[in-house]
């Protein structure tokens, strides 16, 4: 009878389905700025709760996600969080311990230093001839003598069992230093922990996947582009800087990274009506004033809320993806070597992908801004999926060249540069240039420029070049510009931009091209023109 009870007892224990687990991460995906933890729980026939314990409270559980296997149903999910403060870690109680006992150690090594400082005051007040009851000491030469020597010892011993103890506290007083350092790192590391219980009805074996969002983590994309002269190419790779601040290390998880950002709003745009209104003049407000009708106007459209938009260098850990997936609105890159990430911001390197693009080469010149400065640019037709903003690492022909910060989304293809060419030579010659005053009774000012720009290669092939000049565009009728240009620019408002034009032209080894401006500007002698030379 006992054991069928026994056998019953368990069976009801069984029967309640309650089971406290940890369930570690298995996977995490990143995004710039942000990341989603999964962790997978796994659950047995004829659970009806489980308890998920040792969860950082560092993650917002509107995120929370919760997926099941067939077989098992998911219900009511309980959350509770409890403070670090309430339930101190093991290791925290243990340096505590180790700090009090020091202390205490400190305490009886100061009474020891009172007790010798106690005696040597009464030896030294001995020495002086008073004995403890304040009369004078022996007069016997020998009895002198013995009160002498055993002054001297008594001294001596004190002194060295204050020299003792005053060693032995420093040693102490190191120790407790490094314990009371280590206690502050471990309480600045620990944070509020949450539990999570949820209600399962499992017919079958399975596992539930529990994801949620969380901060402090995240990846920030680099590039290295690689460009061959002789083949007109650029070898574009694709890398990500990853790191993470959570709280928890990440150990063996498998690594997703994606140019999606959840952080961004998400809102549709919702415009504001436009109202026109209308406040008569201060004539007309007086009399209505005066005649006591007080007419209210209509208020002011409310002013739209401020949007706010949140948003990781290069290590030598190297990991090679191979798995790429374009989608519609994001790119990712899955990488198949499991890693690990520890929780204080340290950063590895992970490349994603690389690919070789056909390229038109340029040598961007403007002289007016940058006298002598020749550059050397390509253009390539944009690749699919989405490209993020990043460092970019520039070679050219195998030699580093610099780095830049590079925003694939500035443009609708990918132009980028390489360093300045010091086979294209740049000059400006001054044709003319003055200022003066014109019109009948000198009543305008005048202000003429000419120049000349000659631009020769020194390329053993033929280079394209653009020269690339920003013309004067009056936004007065006060001011009147005349614009002579030859030869006639190949490009007007370069890149949608007001006014700049340009020359794109190929150039022989060794040969020389010219370009004439010539710009006379008028403008009254009355205030000031802003934009003259």
């Amino acid at each position: 009878m006992a054991f069928k009870q026994q056998w019953t007892i368990l069976l009801a224990l069984a029967a309640s389905g309650a089971s406290a687990v940890e369930a570690p991460i298995q996977s995490v995906t990143l995004y710039p700025g942000s990341a989603t933890v999964e962790r997978v729980v796994q659950v047995a026939p004829g659970m009806t709760q489980v308890e998920i314990t040792g969860l950082l409270a560092n993650f917002n559980t509107d995120t929370v996600r919760l997926q099941a296997d067939p077989g098992i149903q998911v219900g009511q999910v309980l959350t509770r969080d409890q403070r670090a403060i309430d339930s101190p870690s093991p290791r925290e109680a243990e340096l505590e311990a180790k700090i009090q006992a020091l202390q205490d150690q400190v305490a009886l090594v100061d009474a020891e230093i009172k007790s010798a400082q106690l005696v040597q005051g009464y030896l030294e007040r001995l020495g002086g001839g008073e004995n403890a009851a304040g009369r004078a000491g022996p007069s016997d030469p020998k009895a002198l003598l013995g009160t002498l020597d055993a002054i001297r010892k008594g001294g001596s011993e004190a002194l060295a069992r204050m020299h003792e103890a005053e060693v032995k506290k420093r040693a102490l007083a190191k120790q407790l230093e490094a314990l009371k350092g280590g206690l502050a790192k471990v309480q600045a590391s620990t944070r509020d922990s949450r539990s999570m219980t949820v209600a399962v009805a499992a017919r079958q074996p399975g596992k539930i996947l529990l994801s949620y969002q969380v901060s402090r983590a995240g990846w920030k994309p680099t590039y290295r582009a690689s460009l061959d002269s002789n083949a007109s190419t650029v070898e574009l790779e694709r890398m990500a800087a990853i790191s993470q601040k959570t709280g928890e290390d990440w150990s063996r998880v498998r690594l997703r990274l994606s140019t999606g950002q959840p952080n961004l709003a998400t809102h549709a745009p919702d415009p504001l009506p436009w109202l026109l209104t209308h406040q008569p003049p201060q004539e007309a407000q007086e009399m209505v004033q005066y005649r006591s009708i007080r007419p209210r106007a209509p208020a002011p459209p409310p002013a739209p809320a401020p949007v706010t938009v949140t948003g990781s260098r290069v290590a030598d850990d190297y990991i090679a993806p191979v798995i790429e997936t374009q989608g519609a609105f994001t790119t990712e890159f899955e990488v198949p070597a499991r890693v690990d990430l520890a929780s204080d911001g340290r950063e590895i390197s992970v490349g994603l992908a690389k690919q070789s693009l056909p390229v038109k080469q340029l040598v961007r010149i403007a002289p007016r801004d940058n006298k002598d400065a020749a550059v050397l640019t390509i253009d390539a037709a944009r690749p699919d999926g989405v490209w993020l903003p990043g460092q970019v690492q520039l070679r050219r022909d195998g030699s580093y060249v610099g780095a830049l910060h590079w925003n694939p989304q500035s443009s609708e293809r990918f132009t980028m540069a390489f360093g300045r060419d010091p086979l294209v030579r740049v000059a400006t010659e001054r044709r003319n240039e003055k200022s003066g005053e014109v019109g009948l009774f000198n009543r305008e000012n005048q202000k003429r420029i000419a120049d000349t720009y000659v631009v020769t290669s020194f390329h053993r092939q033929p280079i394209d070049i653009l020269v690339l000049e920003p013309t004067p565009v009056s936004q007065s009728d006060k001011i009147g510009a005349k614009i002579s240009l030859h030869p006639e620019p190949t490009v007007r408002d370069w890149q949608h931009r007001r006014g700049i034009v340009g020359w794109e032209r190929s150039l022989k080894p060794n040969e020389t091209a010219r370009f004439n401006v010539d710009y006379v500007i008028d403008y009254p002698k009355e205030g000031t023109v802003q934009g003259l030379p």
